[in-house]
């Protein structure tokens, strides 16, 4: 929960589809005020203007400002102009599929690499440090990450920026405590958003974690529990967590191979007791056939 009057930085806003606009909208909902920022007057224009869920009286009362994140200039810009601000949430990342992401990790695209990382992972102390200012009384970092403790097919590149990520989230970690700024990643499962859908084979992925998955992971709708998530981490109560991954995934994150059948998630708790039920019966009728003979 965010504190009513409190105001946050949303960066990474494509569409209505995004963690960042699900993150945004619940800040609001709760009295806080936020900011959101997309790349470019361009990028808002092909992707933001044309969402269909807002009228144009919504999108218009948005407070949305543009900066791109590898260059410098911009940033600081952005952070003078904010007013004291009580968290970030950095929602960015970009791989050229074509080079970075595929059936082969190798590319002699090396200025393709070097500018995912800084996209990825760099933009995130960049933006840190100019926040940092407007963090009079401390305040929360919050970034976006994605299974990097083992490798998935295609994701390539963008494997590696993620766990780059997540060394570079402990090391701020450490180094802002001082000023009572905590930073933190969400490591959320696969997800159906615009940035998603430029993943080679993203369907392959989203099958794999219905298989690993020991909670039912829904690559549309759960997108809300990670802006749940996201929105606890900027907030009040988490006011000692830094440093950490926090996975938001539905588990597929600890365990190892693929669910049995007897342990995928039932459909709907009715199912489930309806499950249980005829198994406690079965056993029943095995156990009087047993003391019959």
């Amino acid at each position: 929960m965010v504190e009513p009057g409190s105001t946050f930085v949303v960066m990474g806003l494509l569409n209505t589809d995004s963690i960042a606009y699900a993150a945004g909208k619940m800040v609001e909902e709760m009295g806080g005020k936020v900011i959101y920022t997309v790349q470019s007057e361009r990028m808002k224009r092909i992707f933001f203007d044309r969402s269909p869920d807002l009228t144009d009286e919504e999108k218009a009362a948005m407070d949305i400002r543009y900066c791109d994140v590898t260059v410098e200039s911009e940033v600081r810009e952005l952070f003078e102009n904010t007013g004291p601000i009580n968290g970030v949430l950095h929602s960015i990342g970009f791989a050229n599929p074509k080079t970075c992401l595929g059936e082969q990790m190798y590319t002699d695209a090396v200025e393709d690499i070097k500018q995912a990382f800084h996209i990825s992972c760099a933009s995130l102390a960049t933006v840190s440090h100019f926040a940092l200012e407007r963090m009079e009384k401390g305040g929360s970092i919050v970034t976006l990450s994605f299974e990097s403790q083992v490798a998935f097919p295609y994701y390539n590149w963008m494997g590696v920026n993620k766990a780059a990520l997540e060394a570079l989230v402990r090391a701020l970690a450490r180094e802002y405590g001082r000023e009572h700024v905590r930073v933190n990643a969400i490591s959320a499962g696969p997800l159906a958003t615009k940035a998603a859908k430029s993943i080679p084979h993203f369907a392959h992925l989203a099958k794999t974690w219905r298989q690993m998955s020991p909670l039912p992971w829904d690559v549309v709708n759960d997108k809300q529990e990670v802006a749940n998530a996201v929105v606890f981490m900027l907030g009040k109560y988490s006011k000692k967590i830094t440093g950490q991954t926090i996975y938001v995934d539905g588990g597929a994150n600890h365990v190892g191979g693929v669910l049995l059948r007897t342990e995928k998630p039932f459909k709907s708790m009715p199912a489930r007791k309806k499950k249980l039920a005829q198994e406690r019966l079965e056993r029943m009728r095995a156990l009087q056939k047993s003391h019959q003979q």
